[in-house]
């Protein structure tokens, strides 16, 4: 897989997803949300946490793009906020370039 940053800044979502994501971030709470995003019994570090999260969210934008009745809207927001969140985590460095 390549670098999650550089999947998340390739994303196209719909401006009101994007917004009622970054609306929710300020109540993201790493303990309580991600532990039930990614039902683990332990925290994983954030770039394991990403990953996992990025391929919840690509079958939830898949559901969505089939107009599935099974979508729920908000669980792809928590995800997409869990994502944000925890791309934050990750150590602000030079990114390797593709």
């Amino acid at each position: 897989m390549s670098d999650p940053i550089t999947v998340m800044k390739a994303l196209r979502r719909p401006r009101l997803l994007i917004s009622a994501a970054r609306f929710g971030l300020g109540d993201y709470r790493r303990d309580r949300d991600l532990r039930r995003l990614v039902k683990t019994p332990r925290l994983p570090m954030p770039d394991q946490a990403l990953s996992a999260l990025l391929e919840q969210e690509e079958r939830l934008e898949e559901t969505r793009r089939a107009g599935d009745a099974g979508y729920s809207i908000a669980r792809h927001v928590e995800v997409l906020i869990a994502m944000m969140a925890e791309a934050r985590l990750l150590p602000q460095g030079p990114r390797p370039q593709t």
